[in-house]
């Protein structure tokens, strides 16, 4: 059941401690992120920052703490509730995950009948809204393996705008791709950003965070830092692996 959450924030997590079953990865994790606020997560590879985007996504189950995404309580979320906060967020991955074995329009329509879409008219007009958006309306035949990285990145996000989400969480979006085409990956989340989608990015790349000029949340050494924020986070004894 979703609860009410502080007004003008859509993530909040208090006091919470991330785990990776039995190996402590980050503690006493509290920040805020407000909606349709764009921020980055900073951290060195293996610094939880992947840790803390499975929590939110409720693929790591929060044992201590408090936290609110979208209006679900990550302590008390049930299993049945776990989709029905899914549908609210949009997930980005760094390997792509699509189907090898199908093509751009079938990989879509693969997620929104997985989501609980029936009708076909409204499944097509759905795929050529998202693939006009992420400037691919005429690839939707393509294999994913005739694209290039940076048109596989644009399938990707336009997978994670299937079902309007609130929340874009991304993975080291750019990790793959050259200087050119992360700029223009980047280009593509600000432009849903301004239209009110929260964007999260986990990200390595500190000159991309730092030439945006946007909020930046720091991860590093089982802590957290907010520079933006008051919040700042007790060191844990471990780092995550």
């Amino acid at each position: 059941m979703q609860e009410t959450q502080a007004l003008g924030s859509i993530i909040d997590f208090s006091g919470c401690t991330i785990w990776q079953k039995d190996h402590l990865v980050l503690s006493d994790v509290s920040f805020s992120v407000g909606r349709s606020e764009f921020i980055y997560l900073v951290g060195k590879v293996g610094s939880g920052k992947t840790s803390l985007i499975k929590t939110i996504n409720a693929q790591l189950p929060l044992r201590d703490g408090e936290a609110m995404v979208a209006g679900f309580n990550l302590r008390k979320i049930r299993s049945r509730e776990i989709p029905l906060l899914r549908r609210r967020l949009g997930i980005v991955f760094q390997d792509f995950q699509l189907l090898t074995d199908r093509n751009v329009h079938d990989n879509l329509e693969f997620v929104l009948k997985a989501t609980g879409w029936k009708i076909r008219k409204e499944i097509e007009t759905r795929i050529t809204e998202v693939l006009d958006k992420v400037g691919l309306g005429l690839k939707g035949y393509k294999m994913t393996h005739q694209l290039s990285g940076g048109e596989q990145q644009r399938v990707v996000i336009g997978r994670a705008l299937l079902n309007d989400p609130d929340i874009i969480l991304a993975d080291e979006p750019t990790g793959n791709l050259d200087p050119g085409l992360s700029m223009e990956v980047m280009g593509l989340f600000r432009r849903f950003n301004e239209v009110g989608v929260t964007v999260v990015i986990a990200t390595h790349d500190i000159e991309l965070v730092k030439a945006s000029g946007l909020r930046e949340i720091i991860i590093a050494d089982g802590k957290v830092q907010d520079p933006a924020g008051e919040n700042l986070v007790v060191p844990s004894m471990e780092a995550e692996r």
